[in-house]
Formats: C-alpha cells, structure tokens, sequence
C-alpha cells in the first residue's frame, strides 16, 4: 500500500444534523468508529465494501434529551464480547450502550452537570468529567469515587493504562493526577481552559488548551515540551500508535498533523470549529466539525477520494468566509496587501497564510507543501463589496433572493424565496414546513439565508395572516393592540426592550434607560463612556401588553367549536371577560378581581390543551394583579398552579402552551407571592424550561431568557452559589440553540446580573466556558444592545 507520506480526503460524511462533538474508534467491526452530535445522537459507521472508500451508517443510538457531548469504547469483555459504547451529554447523565439496540443498556446519574469528557479503562472502569467540577468514577453501573478538588469545569479526563493512575483537566487552567481517589499532583502552566488530554505512555502525556498551546508532560510533574502552531483554542488530540507523532483539531478551522514535534502539515475545513478527532486502526484520521459533516483523511494513496472530490473539497474550502476577527488568520494584517504576484513565491511552512488583494476582495490562501501550490481557503469577510440584490420573479412574485436549497443529494432542489424586509426565521419556518422538512433544519435554514444577505438589514416582520401556532384567524398571544405601532416588540407585543427607550410606551425613544431610569444618551461614543445600564437588573420583566377583544373572539370562537360536555356557558363567557377587562391595566382603578372569578378563571385553565390558550392569555395578564397574584400563587394554590404550567411546557406540547406558560411564569414575578413560589420551585421551573431552549420558536427563547432574566435578578444579591449555577448552566445551554438577537440580549443581561460583583459566580461562569460562548457576540453592531452588553459581560469575566 503506497503511502504519499501527505493526508488527504479519503470522504466526508454526512449523517448528523448538527455539531459533530466526540469520535472513538470501535472495536467491532474492524474499522468502524463512533461520533456523537448536539442532534441528541450517537452513529457507528462502518467501511463500504464498495470501491468508493466512504462509510455506511450501521447503527444510531438515541437516549439522551440534550445534546451528545462526548463518547468513549468501554473493551470487550466476557459478558460483552463487542464491548460497550458510553456517552456523555448536557442532560447531564451517562448512557451507555450496546451496538445491539438504540436505546440505552443503562443510564449512569449522578452529575449535576453537563458530562462533557468520558475516558475507559481496564476492567470496565469508566472516568467522566463535568462541568459540575467533578470527575467520576463508575464500575458495574455505580459511582464508585467522585474526585473533587478543581475549581472549574472539568473538561478532559484520561485512565492512564497503567498504576491506577487517572488525569483530569480543566477550565482553572490545571490538570491533576488521582490515585486511589486522592489528588496525587497539580500540573500548572497552561494560561486558559485545558480541553484535551491525550496518553503517550504509562509516563507521559499530551494536553492541549485554550491558551492555543500543546504541552508534553511527564507524570512526575515536568512539562518537557510546548507546541505551538493552533491560531486559536484547541479543543482535541490524538496520538498515533507510535506514541510520538499526534493530531489536534481547533477553533482555526484546521486540523494539524505533528511529527517529531514540527507540525508537518495543516489541512484547513470548511467549518469554524473542528470539534473533535481520533486516530483509526488503519492509520486514517476522522474529525467531527460544526458543520455535521465526518471527514477522514488518509496517507493511503489507495484510499484517497477522487480527482474530482477532492476538487470538490478544495472548491468547497475556497467558498468559504473568514472573518480576520476569529484570529483564525493569526496577526496577520489587513492593511497594505499585496496583489495576487505575491502567490508566484512559495511558502515557507506548511500551513502557511497569505493575505492578497483581487481587485475589491481579499482573499486567503494556504501553502500546501504536498501540493507545492497556494491553496484558497476562502474569502476575508469586509474585504469585498456587498452585492446588491436584484429582483427575481417566483411564482408570480418578486423577491431580492430565490435561494436554491439541496436537501437530499441526487433528489430535487428546493426554491426558497426571500425579501430583505423578511424575518429570516419565520421564513425558514414556513420553507421547512411547505416542503415537509425536518424542523431540525430551522437553524441551518435561517442561518443560511442570514449569511447570504450580509450587508442588509433583515428586519423583523409580525405575521400578517393566520395564527403561527393554531392556524386560526389574526390573534396572536400577547400581541399588540395596533399593529401599525412602530414602537411595539414584536415578540412580547410591548414595548421595544431597547437601552435608551423609556418603559413608559408614550415616551420618545432614547428619552431614559430601561434599567436604570436615567436619562436618556443619543450617540454610540457617549454609550462607550457611559456607566452600565445593563446590569444587574433586578426588577422583573413582563409581558404586559395584549388585545383583550381578539382575546375575547378567540375565545368565544373557540367555544363554540368546544365539545358539548366542554362548552363553556354565557355566564361564564361574561365572567371571563369582565375579569380581563379589570386586570388588562393591573393597576387600574376597577374594582378588584372577586374570589369567583379568579377560582373560575383557575378551573377554564385545564381546558383541553388544544384550545386553552385563550384562556392562558388571560392568565398571563391577571397574575400581574395583586388580588390574583397573592391568590393563585400563595401557599396553598401556588404549587398547583406551578406544576399546570410546567404540564403545558412539555417539549412535546403546544407551541401556544409552552409559550404563554412561560410567559405567565415571568409574570408571576411582579407580586411577592409570585417570587417567592417561584424562588421555592427554581429548581424543577428552571430545568423544565431549558427544556424549550431546543424548540424552534424565537418567541418561546424570548420568554426562556426573560424567565431566566427574572431568576437572575432575584437571586443577584444572594449567596446562593447552587441556585447561581443552575442559572449560568441554562444560560449557557440556551446559548447553544438560541439565535434570536432579542434572546441573546436578555440572556447577556441574566449573565451579567448573575456575575456582577460575586467572584465565586464569575469563577464559576468562567469554568463553564461562557467567555469563549458569548465572545462573538461581542462584534455584534445591530442591534447595538447585544455588542455593548456583550463586552461588559466579557469584562467582569476577564
């Protein structure tokens, strides 16, 4: 078997719906490998007999409720012969698996936290790190030991194969070493996160951090080698059979092949971040990346792609946008470029980076020592003019995009139109829907067409037809009043959560801080020096706006179709509706809600589910009045009332349910009985919620972060570390999926609230990676909130 002494595309795999995050070789069958994916997911791929060296998928496990984060083969054994599959996700649990069935042969609980790294042993032993700060050991389906002692999120642990001896490496920057459960040694010397670990020997191993650095240590304590090559955070190694030459994969984009300590050849993907790698028995390489696309790479001449893949894989490279602010070009300058004469001298290294000028663009290009050529990897995001849309006509229509979607390879393209003035998620939304697609594909949709209308202003759009949730007529939970108001949210209906807008709707915008009530700023450079008037933010945040009359039809209408033994009577109906014409203004001068009316609205509230939102509109509203809020949320009826909410916030339930549940919920905030029932059920309400953040509905996130807003705010000058925890933990989880601007604002602001001058929260904030979570926010110029809040997040965490 000839070997070109360089890795290339051997194929790419396409499979998971989201971020590839972990890999392991298998044991069984010869070849095979496992990956695990945020789509809640774990696939072993096994090698074609077909000519075409690509691999086939032989069995998915499911199991977990969040998203897969790690993976490790627990060796064969009498009972198991193929040996066992484990997974660690950010549902916290453990789910370990046979390649016999998708579901799990047992779950293993105990972490509070995400399970983020997963390392086998000898004897069926099983190590796991999480962000709870821990490391676990597990043996016949029991913890056996929990190792304590870091300060941080624990990201990467290694059973060293020999001694008894287990390493742990985490986000306060150290890696120690366990014997017997106790802490034997510290290491120190990285600056940032350790993320990966990797043996070499019984006596030496690899680490690999945030700091873009690869350390080599001895066991004893000594760190005898550093490796620098990585642009920006490495998140994983692995080490060939020789136990000298190693890989490592990062946020550059890259993957980077070492041997004897030089890396010898950089290969750059399409895709920011290369999550995860693992060397398999042939000597090929696979990495899992955040576009959810496997890719292997082979010395093999014989397992190479094609002449035309591998063009295809250079042309797909080439397409790609690079924004200089990643670091991912290193400190390579942008200004004084020169043109493309300066790709006639060869590179110096492999790897090499190249800035040049084509007329208006500004292209990057990679030296290739394999090739002897430039390759193009992309263009510098900023360095090209936008092109201006034209109108295409669709069906009739004309729209400034008619963008081609390839959903199946091999099956028929998709049109999928589109208007600078469009809400590219409710966009995406009805494109998937139409089409019959998963809406596992939302994000990938709107994301793309978010992509390729740089330059214009996307702007939000409220529905104008039917009800987004019931398909009914123009009611749509918590809108506005006048939908011709520019000044409305169309989210919450209310105001815009603006800096610089007045709570007060009548109030020109600009005219006093939302947060902290002063007065008003009007420029960007006076906001730069101003004090901050994101947070803390301790006072609730409602949804308080509505159309009591489309409340009041939507209601009626949906009575009238209601079964008989359902139907709800005329005295009823009135009832209904005097009550919401009293709590509609809250603080209104009407005569306050009677005992019969809050005990009636509280028995409409377990209507049947799929016409109760109405009902739960109403709700919504009156929880803001006192007499209501002290009622349904006192001692008595509040756990009641706590545990409906949660009912209709299933991740399976209705869109229309989860949403005004949730939003019900962050009302009950503004009365003392509200916050104290919800302060007492934080863990179970907080846990539920998250829940949502993986449901497709900007609205719903909105009210997610709102909720947790809330909680932040309550708990900001309270001791309590572990109920702090779980807020930054559902933060960063939502981070993931939340796309949302609106969203994000409230969840930097929760951050920021939680953090603000409590050093254990920042230390714990830090450990859990949010730095690096919220960091590309902080480039983020419209909304102008979310960049300026971003940075003074970014600030109490550095």
């Amino acid at each position: 078997m000839a070997s070109s002494n360089s890795f290339k595309l051997r194929c790419s795999i396409p499979g998971h719906e989201m971020d590839v995050r972990g890999l392991a070789a298998a044991v069984f069958p010869e070849g095979a490998f496992v990956s695990v994916s945020r789509d809640r997911t774990g696939r072993v791929w096994v090698p074609n007999s077909s000519p075409d060296n690509g691999f086939t998928e032989m069995h998915c496990m499911t199991g977990h409720s969040n998203f897969v984060s790690c993976v490790c083969v627990i060796a064969p054994n009498d009972t198991y012969p193929r040996g066992l599959i484990a997974t660690g996700g950010n549902d916290n649990n453990i789910c370990v698996f046979t390649l016999d069935k998708p579901q799990p042969l047992y779950t293993l609980q105990g972490h509070k936290n995400t399970v983020c790294t997963l390392s086998s042993g000898k004897f069926g032993t099983l190590l796991s790190g999480s962000w709870d700060t821990t490391a676990k050991v597990w043996l016949n389906e029991k913890c056996m030991m929990t190792l304590q002692g870091h300060t941080a999120a624990v990201w990467a642990v290694i059973i060293l194969p020999e001694q008894g001896l287990m390493l742990s490496g985490s986000a306060d920057k150290t890696i120690k070493l366990w014997k017997a459960g106790r802490c034997e040694k510290t290491f120190t010397g990285h600056e940032d996160c350790v993320r990966g670990l990797a043996v070499i020997s019984n006596t030496e191993f690899f680490s690999c951090s945030n700091d873009t650095s690869i350390r080599r240590w001895l066991v004893t304590g000594e760190c005898v080698q550093v490796y620098y090559s990585h642009t920006n955070y490495i998140y994983s190694l692995a080490v060939f059979p020789n136990g000298q030459d190693f890989i490592s994969t990062g946020e550059d984009r890259t993957l980077r092949i070492w041997r004897k300590g030089e890396c010898c050849q950089t290969i750059r993907l399409p895709a920011q971040s290369v999550w995860c790698c693992c060397i398999l028995p042939n000597g090929d390489i696979a990495v899992g990346a955040s576009d959810g696309i496997i890719r292997i790479f082979t010395e093999a001449e014989d397992r190479m792609a094609s002449a035309q893949d591998l063009q295809a894989f250079e042309d797909e490279l080439s397409k790609a946008t690079i924004d200089p602010k990643t670091g991912d070009l290193g400190d390579i300058k942008l200004e004084d470029l020169p043109g493309r004469e300066h790709l006639d001298e060869p590179g110096n290294r492999d790897g090499q980076t190249r800035l040049i000028k084509d007329g208006e663009k500004v292209e990057a290009y990679q030296w290739s020592v394999g090739d002897g050529r430039w390759m193009k990897i992309g263009d510098v995001v900023g360095g090209s003019n936008q092109q201006t849309s034209k109108s295409v006509v669709y069906e009739g229509k004309e729209y400034d995009y008619v963008f081609t979607i390839d959903v199946n390879e091999g099956g028929p393209s998709m049109k999928l139109p589109y208007n600078v003035t469009d809400d590219p998620w409710l966009t995406a939304h009805n494109f998937l829907q139409k089409n019959d697609l998963s809406p596992m594909f939302l994000d990938q949709v709107a994301n793309f067409i978010i992509e390729n209308t740089k330059g214009h202003v996307v702007g939000p759009a409220q529905p104008s037809g039917g009800d987004p949730f019931t398909g009914g007529s123009r009611y749509v939970p918590g809108s506005s009043n006048d939908s011709s108001d520019s000044a409305a949210d169309p989210f919450t209906g209310a105001g815009r959560y603006i800096p610089g807008s007045s709570s007060n709707v009548g109030t020109p915008s600009g005219v006093a801080d939302p947060f902290t009530g002063k007065g008003a700023y009007s420029s960007a450079a006076q906001r730069q020096t101003s004090t901050n008037i994101y947070f803390p933010k301790t006072d609730g945040v409602t949804f308080e706006q509505a159309n009591a009359p489309q409340i009041i039809a939507k209601l009626k209408e949906l009575n009238e179709g209601a079964p008989q033994g359902q139907r709800l009577s005329e005295e009823t109906m009135e009832s209904l509706e005097s009550l919401l014409l009293v709590v509609y203004g809250a603080n209104s001068p009407e005569p306050p809600p009677s005992l019969q009316q809050i005990n009636l609205l509280w028995k409409v509230c377990h209507w049947p589910e799929d016409i109760v939102f109405p009902v739960l509109d109403i709700l919504r509203l009156a929880v803001r009045h006192p007499q209501v809020n002290e009622s349904l949320c006192g001692e008595a009826e509040g756990v009641q009332l706590c545990n409906h909410l949660l009912s209709l916030m299933r991740p399976e339930g209705r869109p229309a349910n989860q949403l005004l549940a949730l939003r019900t919920l962050c009302n009950c905030f503004s009365g003392r009985h509200g916050r104290a029932l919800l302060m007492s059920q934080r863990e179970t309400v907080l846990s539920r919620a998250a829940d949502l953040a993986a449901v497709c509905n900007k609205n719903i996130h909105i009210a997610l972060a709102t909720l947790l807003l809330n909680y932040a705010g309550c708990l900001h000058s309270q001791p309590d570390l572990e109920a702090k925890a779980q807020c930054l933990s559902v933060a960063s989880r939502a981070l993931e999926t939340v796309q949302d601007k609106e969203a994000i604002f409230r969840l930097l602001v929760a951050l920021g609230t939680t953090v603000a001058s409590d050093q254990t929260a920042q230390d714990l904030a830090r450990s859990l990676g949010v730095s690096s979570q919220i960091s590309k926010y902080s480039t983020v110029s419209e909304p102008l909130k979310v960049g300026e809040c971003c940075r003074l997040v970014l600030k109490e965490l550095h």
